[in-house]
């Protein structure tokens, strides 16, 4: 009878240590299906950039700095590897993004442009969702962190490799706000 207890409590401890591994597994897949969201969000951004240059390249004749600096820190942000690069340089595309609003105010033929106002408006709806993206990214990585830095759930985590996941997060408390879009 002692053995039969024994075997039952056994095959308890395996069956919980088999629980918490699968939420492992199952955490760190949703925080790389969280960062797939906010990559694809970024994507979006990053294809409507060039359409959103070329509009307003035949207005601002005298601000090619500002539009280079555009293309320059999309660029960037397409070349990054490791999720800080990416943050910085989404942070300088955004910096940049907000300088062609900007100077938009300067120009009233570009603000009535209906393909820029439909291009800003895209943006603006994408900046949301990435911002949601985001949002939802790291909450999903506070938790898998957590729970593989809780114990016994640790001892699972170190056992089989997981390691901390990074936060996707802006530096500049500016950056952090959705660029304001006046028209």
């Amino acid at each position: 009878m002692a053995f039969w207890i024994f075997l039952a409590i056994v095959a308890g401890i395996i069956v919980y240590f088999i629980g918490i591994y699968n939420g492992l597994v199952a955490l760190r897949e949703r925080a790389e299906a969280a960062w797939s969201d906010i990559d694809v969000q970024l994507k979006r951004r990053h294809d409507l950039i060039p359409a959103l240059v070329d509009t307003v390249k035949g207005y601002m004749d005298y601000e090619k700095s500002t539009l280079k600096e555009v293309i320059e820190a999309r660029n960037q942000s397409q070349k990054a590897t490791s999720l800080k690069e990416k943050a910085d340089a989404e942070e300088h595309l955004s910096s940049a993004l907000g300088h062609i609003f900007a100077l938009a105010e300067s120009y009233p033929e570009l603000k009535a442009n209906t393909t820029f106002l439909q291009l800003q408006q895209e943006l603006s709806n994408i900046e949301e969702a990435l911002q949601n993206a985001r949002r939802y990214y790291n909450a999903v990585v506070r938790d898998y962190n957590a729970k593989i830095d809780s114990f016994p759930d640790m001892l699972i985590a170190k056992r089989y490799g997981f390691t901390p996941k990074e936060y996707f997060e802006l530096e500049d408390a500016k950056a952090k706000e959705m660029p304001k879009i006046e028209l």
